[in-house]
């Protein structure tokens, strides 16, 4: 049985930064993705940033981009979100997912979904 968890949630002010990790156990397939989506309140979950996790290819949201940076630490087991320059627009629920096989932003694409941890950016 896979599971993951997220940590690294918060409050901070506009311009600030977080970092989110994501530790999975159990029998994780490497060779697929692992991405991270959010959800505010009364808005659809969306796609921030994935990864393959065979090629270290990278994806994000076009709302993200330069400022968001997905790694992930293989040894560990464990998916990270650095998150910079925040903006009140970030925040949220941020999720992590695995064994992603499919379109990256979507969350059919997924197997495995975390429980979440909370974002929330003051202006």
């Amino acid at each position: 049985q896979v599971q993951l968890v997220e940590s690294g949630g918060g409050s901070v002010q506009a311009g600030g930064s977080l970092r989110l990790s994501c530790v999975a156990s159990g029998d994780i397939d490497s060779r697929y993705y692992r991405g991270w989506f959010r959800q505010a309140p009364g808005k659809e979950r969306e796609g921030v940033a994935a990864i393959d996790t065979h090629t270290a290819r990278t994806f994000y949201a076009d709302s993200v981009k330069g400022r968001f940076t997905i790694s992930q630490d293989n040894a560990a087991h464990t998916l990270y979100l650095q998150m910079n320059s925040l903006k009140p627009e970030d925040t949220g629920m941020y999720y992590c997912a695995a064994e992603g096989y499919g379109r990256w932003n979507e969350q059919k694409t997924y197997d495995y979904w975390g429980q979440g941890t909370q974002v929330t950016v003051s202006s």
